[in-house]
């Protein structure tokens, strides 16, 4: 039996919008449609939410200005399609958020920007910034470049490897379905669309498998495994119904809308062991007492005036033990500098970096989030 459970307040969402709810039948943007998400976009930021917005809809776009009524097959049409289309995507969501005083930021990735640590970081880095500036992030992925084939869903696992970046508190995966259920209502008039239920529940592979009684053909089964993903950082996901027009206002007040999937682990304790399940070791940092103490009994972060010595040769991104004075490791975590910076700025505050670095990426050598205590 599944049960509901009201959303507590989340301040970071990171929402995905699909091609089928954004264009007319697959054959450009419906600006009819592209409105009322944008205003309750608008809304959830003005009431304090931190919002990122991953959308599909390039290729669609693209294929309207240049005429086709079929799909390309070939994947440099497909990517052609993307570029072209991109254009008038990321135009009309300026347009529509401009008109609501807000301003929005471009951001485009691959798979490779995530798993290269340093990329990590500048993404990372990059996506922090434009929302301490009140920006709206519009991510999608850089389809023009991509190797694979752009397949269904994509979007689905770029918007949990997006949460899984800024630590975001909900994903949400909006479609043309009313959310999960229990059966194929398409073809079971008895089937119960699923409240609400824990993300390791078993169940969820056979809902959304690809089976002919499941829903995997309707794209669910890349929407519970991007949740799964997103919870692998304590983010919790609700498959949302697209069509209604005030979806997302009544996900903000904790109303019952679609199917929430709530993670095993609280979010901090889910991050740093999915940090933790990536770590090789690139170099080593040894630590004063005083650093040793704030990281072990503070949860600070790690500072280069703690550090009195730098080992191996790595780069900004990669993971560096943190050793103490006697070369026992209490820590590891991703740099924000590389080997040769570090060397220079050891021992010294922030506050001299640009002096001696020409420049400044962080004040913190780790940050606390991209730290894990062993």
């Amino acid at each position: 039996m599944f049960s509901r459970q009201r959303i507590p307040f989340t301040r970071r969402w990171v929402v995905k919008i699909g091609s089928a709810l954004l264009t007319r039948d697959g054959s450009g943007l419906d600006r009819e449609v592209l409105e009322p998400w944008v205003e309750q976009m608008a809304t959830r930021r003005s009431e304090g939410h931190d919002l990122v917005l991953v959308s599909s809809g390039a290729v669609a776009q693209g294929m309207a200005r240049m005429g086709w009524r079929r799909r390309p097959q070939a994947l440099h049409e497909l990517q052609a399609a993307a570029a072209i289309g991109q254009m008038g995507l990321i135009r009309a969501y300026e347009d529509c958020f401009a008109c609501r005083g807000l301003h929005t930021a471009q951001v485009l990735l691959t798979r490779d920007d995530l798993a290269n640590r340093e990329r990590y970081l500048n993404a990372r880095s990059t996506l922090r910034t434009l929302l301490s500036l009140g920006v709206v992030p519009v991510v999608n992925e850089n389809d023009t470049v991509a190797t694979d084939e752009l397949r269904f869903g994509d979007n689905d696992t770029l918007a949990a490897l997006v949460a899984n970046l800024i630590e975001a508190d909900l994903l949400i995966l909006l479609t043309d379905q009313d959310g999960l259920f229990d059966a194929d209502p398409r073809f079971n008039p008895d089937a119960r669309r699923i409240a609400a239920t824990r993300i390791d529940d078993n169940r969820l592979d056979v809902v959304a498998g690809g089976s002919a009684n499941g829903l995997g053909t309707g794209g669910m089964v890349t929407k519970v495994r991007a949740a799964r993903l997103a919870a692998r950082s304590g983010c919790a996901t609700v498959i949302a119904p697209g069509r209604s027009s005030d979806s997302l206002k009544r996900i903000a007040l904790g109303e019952d809308v679609g199917t929430l999937l709530t993670p095993v682990q609280e979010p901090q304790a889910a991050r740093k062991r999915w940090l933790a399940g990536h770590l090789a070791v690139s170099g080593r940092l040894q630590l004063d007492d005083g650093a040793v103490r704030a990281l072990r009994e503070r949860g600070r972060s790690l500072l280069a005036v703690g550090v009195t010595a730098v080992f191996g040769h790595f780069n900004r991104g990669e993971v560096v033990a943190c050793i103490d004075s006697a070369g026992r490791e209490i820590a590891r975590g991703l740099i924000n500098y590389d080997a040769q910076d570090t060397i220079r700025i050891k021992g010294l505050p922030s506050t001299q970096f640009e002096a001696i670095l020409g420049y400044v990426d962080d004040d913190e050598l780790i940050h606390r989030d991209n730290l894990v205590l062993l």
